[in-house]
């Protein structure tokens, strides 16, 4: 089988994108590796052509797993990821997407929060995120719910074309 790249990334429109991933199950594990290591090739080629990238979930990739890669120097694997605590703190950033590469929208996000998951060894993980690494989680999150955050723009003026 080949390996995915960017070629593969689901656009903003395909009907996969809203639906709901289902759960990573633990005789899934052989598999997580290979869905891994297309997500890292994918998130490899979008920093070499349109240099951003930091994290990608699986459903972009048209794998309806609860299956995150994060790559903030250290590539991380998140299965069935929980969230367990949304600070009411919020703020507001121009948000971007692998799935619409040159559309950025403005959303609010949680400050704080707390990551629950299990790791690509099936052992339960907390990350407690914050600013940048919050907001990163609860983009790819959202993937898994079938969430973009064209969905969760502020407002109709919320778009903007990257420079």
């Amino acid at each position: 089988m080949s390996k995915k790249g960017i070629k593969d990334i689901l656009q903003l429109g395909h009907p996969l994108l809203y639906q709901k991933s289902e759960p990573v199950l633990q005789s899934e594990l052989d598999a997580v590796k290979g869905w891994t290591e297309d997500l890292a090739s994918a998130m490899a080629e979008i920093r070499d052509k349109y240099n951003f990238g930091r994290g990608i979930a699986a459903p972009q990739l048209g794998i309806m797993k609860r299956l995150i890669y994060i790559d903030l120097g250290q590539p991380k694997v998140i299965i069935n990821p929980e969230l367990s605590y949304l600070s009411e703190e919020m703020f507001e950033l121009w948000d971007d997407c692998m799935s619409f590469p040159n559309l950025l929208v403005k959303v609010k996000r949680h400050k704080h929060l707390t990551l629950r998951y299990h790791d690509e060894s099936w052992n339960m993980q907390e990350w407690k995120a914050s600013d940048n690494e919050a907001e990163l989680i609860q983009h790819e999150y959202h993937h898994l719910d079938g969430i973009l955050c064209t969905m969760r723009a502020i407002d109709d003026k919320s778009f903007k074309w990257r420079p």
